[in-house]
């Protein structure tokens, strides 16, 4: 444990990535790519944007350039222009084995400038209005709510493929099934759902 703002904001940032990569343990490739909501959200594309959003905000932003433009994983900021998409899915030429290795190597460039730079360094990423800064500090901030977003995300989509859950292989935060009977649970919110009207198709659906 540490207070110091840095080492504070690694160990978090090391956490998303690691359970982003838990995430795709022990899955095929075909689950691994398949689109499971009406955005095609993916678990391997999830990981691919979280890699590349590395990439860009501790890289270009601070005038470090990705030293292997040629990996197949790797988008370039111009490639957007072609597809917005490009980054949140995987071609069916690479597998999911090199998406892994990618991002691992993308944690050791990320790391180097996270390591090398004072949290005050001012940076400017390059598809944000000319003019916009952002320190290193901040950027930090953002990317590790960016990954833990994209952690929730995946802790979702990895449930509903074979119900796989928990926070990280040696903590899954979850009570056990001694402790709670899921399918009852399940059952029971359902029934707890179901005393209230169903909403109309013409309403629209917005939270507080």
């Amino acid at each position: 444990m540490t207070d110091e703002p840095k080492a504070t904001l690694k160990q978090y940032l090391q956490q998303a990535r690691d359970a982003l990569l838990w995430k795709l343990d022990g899955l095929a490739e075909r689950d691994l790519r398949m689109p499971r909501t009406p955005t095609g959200t993916n678990l391997a594309g999830i990981v691919k944007h979280c890699a590349n959003v590395e990439v860009g905000y501790f890289g270009s932003t601070f005038g470090r350039a990705w030293p292997d433009p040629a990996d197949p994983c790797y988008v370039a900021l111009e490639s957007y222009d072609d597809d917005p998409q490009a980054d949140m899915y995987l071609r069916a030429d690479v597998p999911v084995s090199a998406l892994v290795g990618f991002y691992r190597r993308v944690w050791v460039f990320a790391d180097a400038t996270i390591d090398e730079l004072p949290l005050d360094t001012v940076g400017s990423p390059p598809w944000w209005p000319a003019g916009s800064e952002v320190t290193l500090h901040h950027m930090l901030v953002r990317v590790v709510d960016d990954l833990a977003r994209h952690a929730g995300q995946a802790d979702i989509l990895r449930e509903s493929i074979d119900g796989a859950a928990g926070l990280n292989p040696t903590n899954l935060n979850l009570p056990d099934a001694s402790e709670v009977d899921w399918p009852a649970y399940v059952v029971k919110l359902t029934q707890i759902a179901r005393t209230f009207p169903e909403p109309s198709p013409s309403t629209p659906h917005r939270h507080a």
